[in-house]
């Protein structure tokens, strides 16, 4: 581990080919995993966990107590996987006691500005650009993508692939493969291009397509809508992902213009 100007508590669990840079505080109660970089001006509270070849970006806040007047000083954990990103001044505060720890998966790139509140859980393979903010106990699948300034409110779930543009106020949950955009908030189509650079077949792209030509084209009633695509799609993964989701959706979810809910 080399260090320079740093503040690093005793108790900090930190591997030995750890790279810290000048004027950095890490805490007690902290883990750090090999190969991970932590850039200068960095605060790591207690109770972050950080993987391996992770890098930390100079002004960024890892596992600050929550901005929740309920908590109470309760134990939790932030956690960070392996091969994840986290650029400068993003603020990831660690979870209450209604999860315990709040968790970014690996290989994820977190880019400037962005916060990420208590009890949220993010998937594998996301990007957050810059400003991306989240309240609390939000549920992110994988390979999901924000563009610049988005905002998403507290409790929405967002599935596996789902695109949302630039400036989005989030207030509904989001589908798998969904690419939604504009105020307010609605259905464009699905993340084909996010899909086919993370290696999606051209049979899975087909019949999510004709998934969503069904719940978002035919200018039914959601439930009857479902029970369409339960008729008439071939049972697949991908299929009973996306029934799943919006069954067991409680803010119900983001629509196109002029649908019924």
């Amino acid at each position: 581990m080399k260090t320079n100007l740093t503040h690093v508590h005793p108790n900090a669990n930190i591997a030995p080919n750890v790279t810290i840079d000048p004027f950095t505080t890490i805490q007690n109660n902290v883990e750090i995993g090999e190969h991970t970089w932590i850039g200068s001006n960095v605060t790591i509270m207690e109770g972050a966990r950080i993987g391996a070849h992770c890098k930390i970006f100079p002004g960024a806040v890892i596992a600050a107590i929550p901005q929740d007047l309920k908590f109470q000083g309760e134990d939790s954990l932030a956690l960070i996987g392996d091969y994840s990103v986290i650029r400068e001044c993003v603020t990831i505060n660690r979870g209450t006691a209604a999860s315990g720890k709040t968790e970014v998966g690996a290989h994820c790139l977190i880019m400037a500005y962005s916060h990420i509140a208590h009890d949220c859980n993010i998937g594998n393979h996301c990007i957050f650009s810059n400003n991306t903010t989240l309240a609390g106990h939000i549920n992110i699948g994988n390979y999901v993508v924000f563009s610049g300034l988005t905002a998403i409110q507290q409790f929405c779930q967002i599935g596996d692939f789902a695109y949302v543009a630039g400036g989005a106020l989030v207030r509904k949950d989001i589908p798998p493969f969904a690419k939604v955009a504009r105020d307010p908030l609605v259905f464009l189509g699905i993340n084909t291009v996010g899909m086919e650079r993370n290696g999606v077949s051209a049979s899975r792209i087909e019949q999510v397509e004709e998934v969503y030509r069904i719940l978002f084209k035919r200018k039914l009633h959601l439930s009857q809508a479902i029970e369409v695509v339960k008729k008439e799609v071939a049972t697949s993964a991908d299929r009973n992902q996306i029934l799943d989701f919006i069954e067991k959706s409680t803010l119900g979810i983001v629509r196109g213009y002029g649908q019924k809910s």
